[in-house]
């Protein structure tokens, strides 16, 4: 946790907040070991960032006066439509796509997710906020991602695919075709990632119909929470 994100709820005037959910509060006291009159990195969850003075400390709570007086990270030129992978590699995946500044997440059903997925607690609003708010803290930044569900593959394709691009560099990760993914583009940019075991041949073909172009990242076939790092790295 290298940012203690604060949330609306923290706040009890403009510029104090008192921290006492247990996760950061065992965070600041016994892993930061932080005592009263220490001063630690602190964000307010879609807002500003700057540094928290510890004014205060109880056995269940610790007191903060802030100033906020810094803007988040820049958010990332690349929006993700992602093939919904099973639960556990959706929290990892969540959390580096956080992480790496990604603001906009289509969760996609395709012919190889199975449909139960969708039924995950994992889905929840709740939980999905939590790991998004872990890559939040890890990579210091305030701005929580939207993610939008897409539970019927060819109806967003036929229906809402060319106004979600617009006029963005649109690129499909697929690890058959013969195109490199390029390095260092600054051109905003819409990446298509499959689910665990890829998309079919035809669902390339109507990403592709519909001006996408298949990039690969080599032979090799990577399991969807290291391939996302790596576009999106490549990319960036």
């Amino acid at each position: 946790m290298n940012l203690i994100i604060l949330f609306p709820s923290d706040l009890s005037e403009n510029n104090i907040a008192e921290i006492t959910d247990a996760r950061r509060f065992e965070h600041i006291t016994q892993i930061q070991k932080a005592s009263l009159g220490d001063t630690l990195k602190i964000g307010l969850l879609d807002g500003e960032m700057g540094t928290g003075l510890i004014t205060d400390i109880t056995p269940h709570s610790i007191r903060l006066e802030l100033t906020l007086n810094q803007s988040p990270p820049p958010a990332s030129h690349i929006r993700v439509i992602l093939g919904l992978p099973r639960p556990p590699m959706l929290k990892r995946s969540l959390q580096n796509m956080a992480a790496l500044g990604i603001k906009d997440i289509v969760l996609l059903q395709s012919a190889k997710v199975e449909k139960s997925y969708w039924q995950s607690p994992q889905l929840s609003e709740e939980k999905l906020t939590q790991e998004l708010i872990l890559g939040l803290e890890q990579s210091c930044d305030t701005r929580l991602p939207q993610i939008t569900f897409a539970k019927r593959f060819r109806p967003f394709i036929e229906d809402e695919l060319v106004k979600y691009c617009g006029a963005d560099q649109k690129l499909i990760a697929h690890p058959y075709v013969q195109q490199p993914c390029p390095y260092q583009t600054k051109k905003p940019t819409v990446l298509a990632i499959g689910p665990e075991g890829g998309f079919l041949d035809k669902e390339l073909d109507s990403f592709c119909d519909r001006g996408f172009m298949g990039v690969t990242l080599g032979p090799r076939i990577l399991r969807v929470e290291t391939a996302i790092p790596y576009l999106l790295g490549r990319l960036s």
